[in-house]
This record gives C-alpha cells, sequence and structure tokens, in this order.
C-alpha cells in the first residue's frame, strides 16, 4: 500500500505540474482563457487519451515511468479545470492560475511523508483493534 501512495502521490503531482506548465506557457505566449480554450483542452486529452503508448520503461529512479505516462492524458484536464471557474482570464491571470496549479502539486509532493504516516497510524490502529498487533 505505501507504493500505491507514493506512487499516486507522483502521478497528482506530475499531473499538476504538467497542468500548470501548459497554462503558464499559454500566458507568457498572450493567450488569454475562454471557453474555446477549455474545448481544445479537453479535444487534446481526448486525443492523448485514445492513443496513449503502452510503455515498457519501468521504474527509473524509484519513479514509475509507465503510470505517468499512462496518466498524461489528465493533464489537460486538470489545466482546464480552473478556466471553468474563470472563463475570462487574462494572459496574467491565467499564469497565475498555472502558479496555483503548480503549487498545489508541490504542497501534494511535500504532504507525502504526511500520508505515509497517516496509513501507518491507521494500519496500526487496524491492527490493535483486531488484536492482532503485539502489545
Amino acid at each position: 500500500m505505501e507504493t500505491a501512495i507514493r506512487t499516486g502521490t507522483m502521478q497528482v503531482t506530475v499531473l499538476c505540474l504538467v497542468a500548470a506548465a501548459i497554462l503558464l506557457a499559454l500566458g507568457l505566449a498572450g493567450a488569454a482563457a475562454s471557453l474555446v480554450l477549455v474545448g481544445v483542452f479537453l479535444a487534446l486529452a481526448v486525443g492523448l487519451y485514445l492513443t496513449r503508448p503502452t510503455p515498457h520503461v519501468g521504474p527509473v529512479l524509484g519513479i514509475d515511468v509507465d503510470g505517468l505516462l499512462d496518466s498524461l492524458w489528465l493533464a489537460p484536464v486538470l489545466a482546464a479545470l480552473p478556466l471553468l471557474l474563470e472563463p475570462a482570464a487574462s494572459p496574467e491571470e491565467l499564469q497565475a492560475l498555472g502558479g496555483l496549479l503548480g503549487l498545489l502539486g508541490m504542497v501534494n509532493y511535500f504532504l507525502r511523508p504526511v500520508y505515509l504516516l497517516a496509513y501507518a497510524v491507521v494500519e496500526t490502529i487496524q491492527r490493535w483493534g483486531s488484536g492482532s498487533a503485539e502489545r
């Protein structure tokens, strides 16, 4: 289960950072938010989903690259979510939204030890409740 927590946390972090990079790049290029841009993001997500590779890279430096590549199509969907909340954002606001997504991803990454600690505490409490833990 700890591996699943580590893998899931890394996937969410990478997805947030890729979505942030998309929004930051568009903001730096001078693009403003619109519902058309949301549609483009969703079409891109569908295209990425339909053309997902079947990677066989395996873990690299303890990171599940196959899992990351398999879920990468979710990044445009994640980038489209803030645009639904602020559909008339200026390029500067688009950059700010990208920065907030990046911040969210890094907060998730830095909270990984807290997630693992919470899992260990819950697991210990469950063992105590079932009477199988040594006291």
